[in-house]
C-alpha cells in the first residue's frame, strides 16, 4: 500500500533518476523541499534552466550567446585546443586555474555498449575546426576509463595526418596518495610516466 500522495511518490522518483541519488536521498530532498520555501525558487530555475540556452559555435559547450566567453575572450590562447568529454569537464579544469586556452565538447565518450560511436559524438566539428584554425596543440582531457582510452586512440588516429601536436593530461598518482592503496593500472601509469626529480 502506498502511503504517499502521488505528488510526493512522482517527485521521490523524478529525483531517483539523477545520477548518484539513490531512493533515501530522493525521499529526503522530497520532504526537505515539503517543509521549506527553496521549493519555488528550485521549481521556477527547473523550469527556465533551458531558457535562452545553446551550444557555443566553436567549442559547443552551453552557453547564452553565440561564443561562450572563453571563446569570445581575447585573451585565451587559441592555439590550444582541450578536447573534453562534457562541459562539466571545463568547470573542473578552469577552477585549477592553470590552463588558458579553448576547449572542444564532445557530448560523450565511445561506447559501443551504450549505442554511442564517432558519428555520435562532435568529432567531425572538431576536425573542421582543427583545419580551418590551424592549432598548434590538441590536448586530450579525457577521463581514463575504457571508453575515454577508446576515444583518444580514435581521436590520435584521426589526428595523425593534420599538423597538430596531440597530448594527453598525466595520469598517475594523487598527492596524498598512499602507495599501497593505488590501483595497479594507475601505479603502472605513475611509473611509465615519471619525471626527473627536479
Amino acid at each position: 500500500m502506498d502511503v504517499l500522495p502521488p505528488n510526493v511518490t512522482r517527485l521521490i522518483n523524478e529525483f531517483a533518476k539523477l545520477p548518484t541519488i539513490g531512493p533515501k536521498t530522493a525521499e529526503r530532498l522530497s520532504y526537505y523541499l515539503l517543509k521549506s520555501d527553496l521549493h519555488t525558487g528550485l521549481g521556477e530555475a527547473l523550469l527556465q534552466l533551458k531558457d535562452g540556452l545553446r551550444r557555443c559555435e566553436q567549442c559547443l559547450t552551453y552557453t547564452d550567446s553565440p561564443l561562450c566567453k572563453i571563446c569570445a575572450s581575447p585573451t585565451r590562447d587559441k592555439s590550444q585546443i582541450a578536447v573534453v568529454s562534457q562541459s562539466l569537464d571545463i568547470v573542473a579544469i578552469e577552477k585549477t586555474g592553470q590552463y588558458q586556452g579553448t576547449y572542444h565538447v564532445l557530448g560523450g565518450l565511445i561506447s559501443p555498449v551504450d549505442g554511442l560511436g564517432p558519428a555520435e559524438l562532435s568529432i567531425e566539428p572538431l576536425f573542421e575546426r582543427v583545419q580551418r584554425d590551424m592549432p598548434t596543440e590538441i590536448i586530450l582531457a579525457l577521463n581514463p576509463t575504457v571508453e575515454g582510452e577508446t576515444t583518444a586512440l580514435y581521436l590520435v588516429k584521426k589526428l595523425s595526418d593534420l599538423p597538430v601536436k596531440v597530448t594527453r593530461l598525466a595520469h598517475g598518482l594523487p598527492i596524498g596518495g598512499d602507495l599501497e592503496y593505488a590501483d595497479q593500472m594507475t601505479l603502472g601509469r605513475a611509473l611509465s610516466n615519471r619525471q626527473v626529480f627536479s
